[in-house]
């Protein structure tokens, strides 16, 4: 019963992302918006804490208003912070996704962390208003959501999910850039190769996640 619950929760959580992608018009991407948004903190996230953990520092975060963003930093490894971007993101979107679809125990702890990560960001690597304003309504917002316990574990299955699905679609556009400074740095493939290695990555552990998830229900 816990296995097809799960399934249950899962396809009602993509009907609800592609019903409002693709049949909600205007207010189906005012909805997703802030979803958008979060998987660029993830991306921009994912560079700084590749800079920290090969020995950089970071320096300065941002979040544009149409969905973009950019991280800069220095030291470190640097094609380590690079794929840290596009790959970081997937890693964490899968774990938002697994503690809230399996690890209930977890769900406000790690709300609170995604929260903190937010209010550290927005106000220690500060560079623009728009990007802490956002981050400062989202981290309330999350905490606001711990005191709601089943709705607090849906939502991060949700975000997690959706966050995961996105990064996939956006294979195309999203990581572009970083590509380009990648294949500059791992010269031994172009960026077209790059970029389907990248997404066998990211998809690989979507898989491995959810075959996880559903064996383990």
């Amino acid at each position: 019963m816990k296995r097809q619950s799960l399934i249950y929760r899962i396809l009602i959580s993509l009907t609800i992302y592609f019903g409002l992608l693709y049949y909600g018009g205007d207010i189906g991407r005012t909805i997703l918006y802030p979803i958008r948004l979060l998987v660029t903190f993830l991306h921009e996230l994912g560079h700084a804490i590749a800079a920290i953990l090969t020995g950089g520092n970071v320096d300065k975060l941002q979040i544009n208003p149409d969905g973009s963003g950019w991280t800069r930093s220095a030291g470190g490894i640097r094609s380590l912070v690079i794929m840290g971007g596009y790959i970081g993101s997937a890693v964490f979107g899968n774990m938002l996704f697994y503690m809230g679809a399996k690890w209930h125990k977890a769900v406000k702890p790690v709300l609170y962390v995604l929260a903190g990560s937010m209010l550290f960001t927005a106000v220690l690597w500060f560079n623009s208003l728009f990007t802490s304003l956002v981050l400062i309504l989202f981290s309330i917002f999350l905490i606001w959501m711990t005191g709601k316990k089943n709705m607090a574990r849906e939502l991060l299955m949700f975000l997690g999910l959706i966050c995961t699905i996105y990064i996939i679609q956006d294979f195309n556009i999203g990581p572009g850039s970083d590509l380009k400074a990648y294949a500059k740095e791992m010269i031994i493939f172009p960026v077209s190769v790059w970029k389907y290695i990248w997404l066998a990555i990211v998809l690989l552990l979507f898989i491995f996640n959810l075959k996880t998830l559903l064996k383990t229900s």
